[in-house]
């Protein structure tokens, strides 16, 4: 009996190598479905072994990081300074206020249009949302069913590696303003 469970685990020490193997030569986010066929298992063996995976790397310099159902392997947000420096990578690229509010409203409000963010903001966003797309931190995402079908804008992989999220989930809770006006009605 003893036999069988060394085995067992041998096999799912080598599946998880294997998994692993994948995720680094992957160049980019990888369904859960996938990797099952690739490794010739179900989604839950994978999903299990994603979850193993994703606690080893919790003190050391990878993480997994998740796009909805998809996965990749990715460096820990701490190790940022140091990679930037290692691969010369300038500082110099930081986004505007513009940038980030435009930024926040996409991350938030997903999958959202450009004249519902101007209605938001109350300003054009046309120059912010050119340098998001140049960035790729945001990304067309569709076309929505009214007419003149304006495009629909949502975050990308990239946003969350760049600001060290493993998902769009991570982000802060949301605070409510209360309208100064509205606190004056109710008393």
């Amino acid at each position: 009996m003893m036999e069988t469970t060394d085995s067992t685990q041998n096999e799912t020490v080598n599946l998880t190598a294997l998994l692993e193997s994948i995720l680094f030569v992957a160049s980019g986010p990888v369904s859960i479905g996938r990797l099952a066929k690739a490794l010739e298992t179900t989604p839950a063996v994978v999903q299990n072994l994603l979850a193993s995976l994703a606690e080893e790397y919790t003190p050391r310099g990878l993480r997994l990081q998740w796009s909805g159902n998809d996965v990749q392997l990715t460096t820990a947000p701490e190790s940022s300074d140091v990679i930037e420096r290692f691969l010369g990578l300038e500082l110099t690229t930081r986004l505007s206020q513009a940038a980030l509010e435009v930024l926040a409203i996409i991350a938030y409000m997903q999958p959202i249009t450009r004249p519902q963010i101007d209605q938001i903001r109350g300003v054009n966003s046309d120059g912010s949302l050119r340098t998001l797309l140049s960035k790729g931190l945001i990304e067309e995402v569709g076309r929505m069913e009214t007419p003149g079908r304006p495009i629909l804008y949502g975050s990308t992989p990239e946003f969350l590696q760049h600001f060290g999220l493993t998902s769009v989930a991570e982000l802060p809770e949301l605070e409510e303003v209360i309208d100064e006006e509205e606190e004056e009605i109710g008393d």
